[in-house]
């Protein structure tokens, strides 16, 4: 049986950064992006914890250092209220991921190939 191909914090990172900029219904390279961004980030829908386990094909362990790492870099806010977690993304990260997609792409096809097997990847991942 062939291995899996491993998976680190970057390509999860791009995994939920997507995820978020695909719930948003917007076209990450549109024209003018950047002038919208104020008025499109405060209605975000976001995604829980859960969510972003189950985008991230992981366990508990993996999608808390993942959310970690995002907060970290400024790439998501989280918002804690009575336990539940909302995941944002930022300005910082939508911007990231527009402008990295496409290394992502390249240095990692074999995972994001894996991990959207059978699930259907924002337009802008597909080949």
């Amino acid at each position: 049986m062939p291995s899996r191909p491993y998976k680190d914090l970057v390509i999860y990172g791009c995994f939920v950064l997507n995820r978020l900029v695909a719930g948003m219904g917007i076209e990450l390279y549109q024209d003018g992006l950047e002038s919208k961004l104020d008025r499109l980030l405060p209605g975000q829908p976001g995604m829980s914890k859960e969510e972003v386990k189950r985008e991230i094909k992981s366990n508990h362990f993996m999608t808390d250092r993942v959310i970690e790492a995002l907060e970290k870099d400024g790439h998501v806010t989280v918002e804690v209220v009575e336990g539940h977690y909302r995941i944002r993304i930022t300005r910082e990260g939508l911007l990231h991921i527009r402008r990295y997609n496409e290394f992502y792409r390249k240095i990692y096809q074999e995972q994001i190939r894996d991990h959207y097997r059978f699930t259907k990847a924002p337009f802008w991942l597909r080949e």
